[in-house]
């Protein structure tokens, strides 16, 4: 069972699978919050079930799986339904964090979460990591990597915390802007170094 929980996170567009992946290759275990985001959802769930009985059937695909895009869109410009949808899924999502992060069985664990401060996940964890990168840089990474428009990303820039806000909870910080791969990898080996030594392993 890991004794330390490290949280990490960061804006859209920051670099957080690459920092993710680099601590998987050290054999850390990841648990994390979209992928069980995901999974609450599935098909045939009872959230989806509900989501469906309160949304209407179109939201459900052809295939039986959740029309995320059409869902996406309908929250961004209702907050009442915004509010619903957070009060359904929020519960589910932190019982299963907190479900994985109890069977991890590396010296610490990574629990990833572009939320983690706005969804309340802060009490899941032990260390907060922040991945950070300018505003300027979110918006051309993310543009290249989903195609998206500008104020599409904006619009995803505004629902989150301020960069600011962010750092001001960071007990540690990876600087990822305009920074090589094998430049990540040094810096995630000495906070793999650096929460061995928390947990009393080395």
């Amino acid at each position: 069972m890991s004794t330390l929980i490290i949280g990490l996170t960061g804006g859209i567009g920051s670099g957080k699978t690459t920092v993710t992946d680099c601590f998987k290759q050290l054999g850390i275990d990841i648990i994390d919050a979209d992928i069980i985001a995901r999974e609450v959802v599935a098909i045939n769930s009872p959230a989806l079930k509900a989501i469906a009985k309160h949304f209407g059937d179109d939201y459900i695909l052809a295939d039986g799986q959740l029309n995320r895009v059409l869902l996406r869109s309908r929250i961004f410009a209702h907050e009442a339904d915004k509010h619903w949808l957070n009060n359904l899924l929020h519960p589910l999502i932190h019982d299963e964090l907190a479900r994985q992060t109890a069977q991890a069985s590396s010296a610490y664990c990574i629990l990833v979460a572009p939320l983690l401060i706005e969804n309340n996940l802060l009490v899941l964890v032990d260390r907060v990591l922040v991945i950070d990168v300018s505003e300027a840089t979110q918006i051309a990474r993310t543009i290249q990597r989903d195609n998206t428009s500008l104020a599409q990303v904006e619009a995803i820039l505004a629902s989150q915390i301020t960069r600011t806000e962010r750092l001001a909870v960071a007990d540690d910080i990876i600087n990822n802007d305009n920074i090589s791969l094998a430049a990540v990898e040094d810096l995630v080996l000495l906070l793999d170094k650096k929460y061995l030594t928390l947990t009393k392993v080395v």
